[in-house]
């Protein structure tokens, strides 16, 4: 992934806009410069949305195709690129929970290898993970959006504020809910 001169792994905006302005004229090359910036961060915001890596992979992958088909309709300054990923996923997500039931093939569920501390640590973090995906679930749609936006994808306040279109004082505010909801349901069942 590359870096750029503000020690992130993500452009400048003028960076950003030219980059943008040139994928928008047909440049193939530049929108690549922009999906190595932020498929990692849109892939993170996806996978503590849905069930499993896979569907994570196959949704982001759908978010980028979806930004490269709809490059002409983003409109620079309007709001950041990923912003206007972050939409696209939001979405992605949505629709692929009305369309797809969730479900686990019985081969999945009882393909385990042999016993392995490698594999106890991966399960037990898998658990861990379908745990919090759970405690998400006792959110509004908004208190999961800041959480992720914050603690998964690495935003700052005032960058969730702008994706959200909400004053930063309200963020803070949902977050501050959130979290304490969080932890009174991971109380109740035992899981601090």
């Amino acid at each position: 992934m590359e870096t750029f001169p503000n020690g992130r792994n993500e452009p400048l905006a003028p960076d950003e806009a030219r980059l943008v302005r040139q994928a928008q004229s047909g440049d193939a090359d530049s929108f690549a410069r922009l999906y190595d910036v932020y498929v990692e961060r849109v892939y993170r915001y996806v996978y503590f949305r849905v069930s499993d890596d896979a569907t994570a992979e196959d949704i982001t992958s759908q978010v980028f195709l979806k930004a490269w088909e709809n490059l002409a309709r983003y409109r620079s300054g309007s709001s950041p690129f990923l912003a206007w990923l972050y939409t696209i996923a939001r979405n992605q997500v949505i629709d692929h929970y009305r369309t797809h039931k969730q479900s686990v093939a019985i081969d999945e569920a009882v393909s385990l290898p042999a016993k392995d501390d490698a594999v106890d640590k991966q399960v037990e973090y898998r658990f861990e993970l379908q745990a919090m995906r759970d405690a998400l679930q006792f959110l509004t749609e908004e208190q999961q959006q800041v959480l992720i936006l914050r603690f998964i994808v690495g935003l700052e306040t005032n960058e969730i504020s702008k994706q959200m279109g909400k004053a930063a004082g309200a963020i803070r505010a949902l977050q501050m809910r959130a979290l304490q909801t969080l932890s009174k349901y991971l109380k109740e069942k035992d899981l601090t």
